[in-house]
């Protein structure tokens, strides 16, 4: 990533941060050089099941999932990730213990990415951080109980009428095979849903 870009780069980062907490400039610098560019290929395994999580992530380009692969090799999406949203295991992460799941790019992807010692460092300096990190993580597991609840009681039109009305852009974005499994769905009744229902 050249210079103009990673500067572009942070400064979506930054978009995605103070709405959450206001730093101030010598808080965001400190955090800011902390983060660095990587990229990946397609169908990457960023992080395997067994693997401890060693980075947070920020999309710049692309999409990915973490999945959970159970017996007789099924697997079940968990989380999407693309363009302007964090990524990584974060469980694995903040716990540094070894990762349930898989983290893989579904498309070439570039990406900011903090490590765990930054991460740990920054948040023990700045209590600013500190507040970014645990509201951060509040919503994302928010976010996992709406979730689990839609999964355990709404209906299959339900769940595919929810995921359009909150993220239309998927369609577009994800294979429809991984989108099913998000759902809890088998790829014929997602089919099915995508010609009926309509928004």
């Amino acid at each position: 990533m050249e210079r103009p870009e990673l500067a572009a780069a942070l400064d979506r980062l930054k978009k995605v941060v103070f709405p959450v907490v206001s730093l101030t400039e010598d808080e965001w610098e400190n955090f800011a050089s902390c983060w660095h560019p990587v990229e990946y290929k397609r169908k990457t395994v960023m992080t395997a099941a067994g693997e401890v999580e060693r980075f947070l992530y920020f999309v710049v380009d692309g999409v990915q999932r973490a999945y959970f692969v159970g017996e007789g090799k099924r697997d079940a999406t968990l989380i999407f990730s693309y363009s302007g949203s964090m990524s990584g295991i974060i469980d694995s992460f903040q716990l540094q213990r070894p990762s349930l799941y898989y983290l893989e790019t579904l498309t070439a992807s570039r990406l900011l990415r903090l490590s765990f010692a930054d991460f740990n460092r920054l948040l023990a300096t700045y209590p600013n951080l500190e507040r970014w990190g645990r509201i951060g993580t509040a919503a994302a597991m928010s976010g996992l109980m709406e979730r689990y609840i839609e999964l355990m009681t709404y209906t299959a039109e339900e769940k595919f009428r929810v995921l359009l009305t909150r993220s239309p852009h998927v369609l577009q974005l994800i294979p429809h095979k991984y989108l099913a499994s998000y759902l809890a769905l088998d790829p014929t009744t997602f089919s099915k849903l995508l010609a009926t229902v309509k928004l």
